[in-house]
């Protein structure tokens, strides 16, 4: 046992610097991820600031109840859900295609330029992409409906419009993230065994047969982590997207439940109700990690636990 001590303590001080950086995570989720278990609570009590979280009355599963039974629940479970599985739909598979692209590149220096300038628009806050949307989509003077105006056409208000507004929703997103979602996926490809390649040179195998059968298949599990990751989280569909660009017009098809929460909870001071969604919203993504982590298991080698 002092052997052990021992040589752990002196793995430690062998390896201090990548501990002194483990420190600045670990706080992190201490302080705004572990801590605030203590607060959940709140989601079963009629929550007063005055009285404090021991302070207040328990109502038991009261706030669930006023979210289940909330006229909009049904619109609003259901534009998340359009949402996040949209973006899982349309972001993964471009993320994927984009990687594949890069990395069967023969030019590596416009590969690195591309990559480059894919995972820029992640840094981008959806401020600044709300106003190049403007520039785009704007009825008046967007550069797209100024373009339709030559044509002879009619301007059309994209973003304003019930049925082109959650396109420009999930395509924005894939656009934004798809460089920054690439990375996972290159880093992958730089994995796989170039005797798998030299093997099907030598056999005759041309690009897009030794796409589908070497290179995706080698990048499978890590392809099946990142889907059962997203799942965890189906029920956020994108605050910050959505609080920048919906407005009234548009509220039918795109208020979610993070919108609605923020109004509720937050602008009506009903802090155990928004409380409740978040519990509501993590048991729905663990129950769905589990299901599809048994699913992909029973069918494939590739699963997250």
């Amino acid at each position: 046992m002092k052997q052990r001590s021992h040589t752990l303590t002196k793995e430690i001080r062998r390896h201090l610097s990548v501990y002194v950086l483990l420190v600045i995570p670990l706080v992190y989720y201490i302080i705004f991820k572990y801590i605030p278990i203590w607060n959940g609570q709140i989601a079963f009590k009629d929550f007063m600031p005055l009285d404090g979280v021991l302070g207040s009355r328990w109502i038991g599963f009261g706030n669930f109840m006023s979210f289940f039974k909330s006229f909009y629940f049904g619109e609003l479970l259901r534009n998340t859900l359009f949402y996040s599985f949209g973006k899982l739909l349309v972001s993964v598979p471009l993320a994927i295609l984009l990687a594949v692209t890069i990395y069967e590149s023969a030019h590596p220096g416009l590969a690195r330029v591309v990559q480059t300038l894919a995972y820029l628009p992640h840094f981008l806050s959806w401020v600044i992409v709300y106003g190049i949307l403007l520039v785009l989509f704007a009825p008046g003077d967007g550069v797209v409906n100024d373009v339709i105006k030559v044509f002879g056409g009619q301007p059309i208000a994209f973003m304003t419009d019930t049925k082109i507004f959650p396109a420009i929703v999930i395509l924005s997103d894939a656009w934004k993230e798809m460089g920054w979602s690439a990375i996972i996926f290159i880093a992958a490809l730089i994995g796989i065994d170039p005797s798998l390649f030299e093997a099907a040179l030598v056999e005759g195998v041309n690009v897009p047969q030794r796409i589908w059968y070497i290179t995706l298949p080698s990048i499978q599990p890590v392809i099946v982590m990142v889907v059962l990751l997203r799942l965890g989280t189906i029920l956020d569909a994108g605050f910050n997207q959505m609080f920048m660009l919906y407005s009234v017009p548009v509220y039918s098809v795109a208020d979610i439940i993070d919108t609605w929460v923020y109004r509720q909870g937050l602008l009506e001071f009903q802090f155990g109700l928004a409380t409740a969604v978040g519990i509501f919203k993590g048991m729905i993504g663990l129950i769905l990690i589990g299901v599809s982590n048994w699913l992909v298991r029973r069918v494939s080698d590739s699963a997250l636990f």
